[in-house]
């Protein structure tokens, strides 16, 4: 039996399989897309700057900054037990070395929401975002950087102590390498490189770097210091919260051999390898993952004719989820928290039908043996989604953007349903 865009419909053929006891169900956000005015911030400048590859401004986003406390309510309307979000650097540290206690106890008591209403933090010290002075010193390209980014990180950690369930210290730091290798239109790199050129001669700086936009050059440099960003920001948040898991979170795409391996094994080595070695001494790793893709001796194969197309371009492939999650493993070794996986499409029929199915790959392959504690679903919310704007839709709830007002779609009972049973 299949449903909209030829997914298997909800309980078709799944089975109602268990989940562990203790399984954290979740949603997922980021501050700049869904907090909004962020106006310290790197991304905020050039979002705002002429020439830009952003499509547009974030502007307000979901007002999340004001409403988190009924974001939060949202999530324990839907019968989950847990809510990732992002601290916004750019608040806390808007200049270097001053730090605004104000906006510590902002998300401190965002965190004390969340255990208020039986909710797990998950909190991302980065996601993407970093200060305009951060970028304007050369960003993740600065020997400086790690040592900043661990102080900013024990601030913080120090201020929330016990109360945070898990942290992780970078969103995607691989980012910038699948994107260079799985490619935009090279009008985009073009454009990239013109805008952060301006942005450098507007702040009188040599180099400008941004937390999610940098040139392709520079990215052997970036991957250099990002591994002993993420290695002093762990060793930091540790030292302030000893008992606290930490972690950091990637892009895994579930790349597939057509005969030879040689393309898709030379992208692992490129995309991810660096980075699944380097977390081995992490307490767990979490898994983001959207597609998949296949590879030949040449190249990129095509998806199949008939395979249904998210928002984005892509095929729709709800097993990409547990091959994503077994190939991480294999490499890292650590336990998983699925931290985004998701859906870009106007159509939540399709969302509807996507979900059973991955989590069905999901739990397939924890009966393998495969340590998965827990799914944050991207996003709580239809939010900015950076070079991209606010046309893709990845939300449970649609947000009407001069209102602000937070509309469940279907798919958000559907999850619902799934995280009450604990099970499929």
């Amino acid at each position: 039996m299949l449903a909209a865009g030829g997914l298997p419909a909800v309980g078709a053929t799944q089975s109602r399989s268990q989940f562990p006891k203790g399984f954290l169900w979740g949603a997922a956000t980021s501050g700049h897309q869904t907090e909004g005015n962020d106006t310290a911030s790197d991304t905020w400048f050039l979002e705002n700057l002429k020439p830009t590859v952003f499509a547009e401004p974030v502007g307000d986003a979901c007002n999340s900054f004001d409403l988190w406390a009924q974001d939060l309510d949202l999530v324990r309307g839907l019968g989950l037990n847990s809510y990732r979000f992002s601290l916004e650097w750019s608040r806390i540290e808007p200049e270097q070395g001053q730090f605004s206690v104000a906006m510590l106890d902002h998300y401190a008591r965002m965190i004390d929401g969340c255990r208020e209403r039986g909710l797990t933090p998950l909190v991302t010290f980065n996601h993407f975002t970093c200060p305009r002075w951060f970028a304007a010193a050369g960003g993740w390209l600065n020997t400086q950087a790690p040592q900043q980014f661990a102080r900013y990180c024990a601030r913080a950690a120090g201020h929330f102590g016990k109360r945070i369930g898990y942290a992780t210290t970078l969103n995607e730091p691989n980012l910038m390498r699948l994107l260079q290798w799985f490619g935009l239109p090279p009008q985009v790199f073009e454009l990239q490189r013109a805008m952060l050129a301006a942005a450098a001669k507007a702040l009188g700086t040599p180099q400008f770097t941004a937390g999610n936009v940098i040139n392709a050059d520079d990215l052997d440099q970036q991957l250099a210091v990002l591994l002993a960003a993420h290695k002093a920001g762990r060793e930091a948040i540790k030292s302030a919260v000893p008992e606290l898991p930490v972690g950091v979170s990637l892009a895994l795409i579930d790349d597939q051999a057509v005969g030879s391996t040689v393309k898709r094994d030379a992208r692992r080595a490129y995309c991810y390898e660096p980075w699944l070695e380097a977390v081995r001494n992490d307490d767990f790793l979490g898994v983001q993952n959207y597609e998949r893709a296949q590879w030949n001796e040449t190249g990129a194969v095509p998806p199949p004719k008939e395979a249904p197309i998210n928002g984005m371009g892509s095929e729709i492939y709800p097993p990409s989820l547990g091959n994503a999650v077994r190939y991480a493993h294999s490499v890292a070794r650590r336990p998983i928290i699925v931290t985004e996986h998701g859906l870009s499409t106007p159509d939540d029929a399709l969302r509807v039908a996507f979900l059973a199915p991955s989590l069905a790959g999901l739990k397939a392959a924890m009966d393998e043996g495969i340590p998965v504690k827990g799914y944050m679903h991207w996003s709580l919310l239809d939010n900015f989604e950076w070079i991209f704007g606010y046309r893709p839709r990845l939300g449970l709830f649609a947000v009407d953007r001069q209102t602000f007002k937070r509309t469940a779609k279907p798919s958000a009972a559907v999850y619902g349903a799934i995280a009450r049973r604990n099970g499929l």
